[in-house]
C-alpha cells in the first residue's frame, strides 16, 4: 500500500486531502496542529470508510520539532504499514493573519513566514530521504500569491506563498533525478476554519467573496481536496512544477 502525509490534516483542506487520497486507497499519516481532536476525528473518519490513517502532532512553524517527528515517522512506517519509506508528501498545513502593509508587525511577519515558508521547506529537506523515488509533493498555497488575487491586508501573507510557489519549481527541478514530482495548489476563497474561523463568525464575508468568483460560490474544502489527490495519483504522472489555481474563477 501507497503512503502519504497530510500536514494540517484536523480541519478544511488538509482533512479533505486525506479523506481524498485514502479513499483512493492510499494509506495516511496526517498531522494537526492545536486541534488535536480534529486530528484524530479525521483519522476515525478515514478508518470507518475502510482506510488506514495515523494522527500524529507536529507545529510546523518549529523546526526544532522535526527530528523527533522524523523518527515518529519512521516508527509508524513500520508498525503501522511494515515500510521504511512513504509515497506522498502534502505540505498544507498553515495559519492567515490579515494586516495592512503599515500596521504588519515583524512578530506576525516571523509568523507567518515560520509556518508559510521555512516549516514547509525544511519539512521537506528532512522528511525527503525516506521518500520513495517516483512519490509526488504538492504544496497548499493561495491564490492571493497570484496576479489575479492581490487584495489590501495579504502582503506578508501572499509574499511566504509566493515564496512556496517559487520553491516548488526548484524542488520540481531537483527532485526530478529521482522522479519525484512537485506541484501545487493555489485555492481560492474557502469555506475552512482558518483566520480563527472567520467564515462562522462572518458569514456575509462569503456573500462577497461569492460575487467575486466567476462560479458564483465559495469554494468547499472538498474542491481543493481532489485536485490534490488528482495531482498525486497516476492520472497525473506527467505534470510536475504546476501551480493550479483551484478558485472556481476568482477575480475573473
Amino acid at each position: 500500500m501507497k503512503v502519504a502525509i497530510v500536514t494540517g490534516a484536523s480541519s478544511g483542506i488538509g482533512q479533505s486531502a486525506a479523506m481524498q487520497i485514502a479513499g483512493r486507497g492510499t494509506g495516511v499519516i496526517l498531522t494537526y496542529g492545536n486541534n488535536a481532536q480534529g486530528g484524530l476525528e479525521t483519522a476515525a473518519a478515514i478508518e470507518k470508510e475502510g482506510g488506514t490513517a495515523v494522527a500524529l502532532p507536529l507545529d510546523v512553524g518549529d523546526t526544532r520539532v522535526f527530528p523527533a517527528f522524523h523518527a515518529r515517522v519512521v516508527e509508524v512506517l513500520q508498525g503501522t504499514w511494515n515500510r521504511t519509506t512513504f509515497d506522498y508528501l502534502v505540505n498544507n498545513a498553515g495559519i492567515a493573519h490579515t494586516a495592512l502593509f503599515e500596521d504588519t508587525t515583524e512578530d506576525v511577519f516571523d509568523r507567518l513566514m515560520r509556518v508559510l515558508f521555512k516549516g514547509p521547506y525544511f519539512l521537506t529537506q528532512k522528511l525527503l530521504p525516506l521518500m520513495e523515488n517516483g512519490g509526488a509533493i504538492v504544496n497548499t498555497s493561495s491564490s492571493s500569491a497570484t496576479m489575479s488575487g492581490p487584495e489590501p491586508g495579504y502582503s506578508a501573507y501572499a509574499s511566504m506563498k509566493g515564496g512556496l510557489n517559487v520553491l516548488t519549481r526548484y524542488m520540481a527541478k531537483e527532485f526530478s533525478t529521482r522522479g519525484i514530482r512537485v506541484n501545487a495548489v493555489s485555492p481560492g476563497s474557502t469555506r475552512t476554519r482558518i483566520a480563527d474561523d472567520a467564515f462562522a463568525r462572518f458569514p456575509e464575508v462569503a456573500s462577497a467573496l461569492a460575487a467575486k468568483t466567476a462560479l458564483g460560490r465559495v469554494g468547499e474544502p472538498d474542491d481543493i481536496g481532489k485536485v490534490i489527490a488528482t495531482l498525486l495519483s497516476e492520472e497525473s504522472n506527467w505534470v510536475t512544477a504546476q501551480n493550479i489555481e483551484v478558485s472556481g474563477g476568482y477575480s475573473l
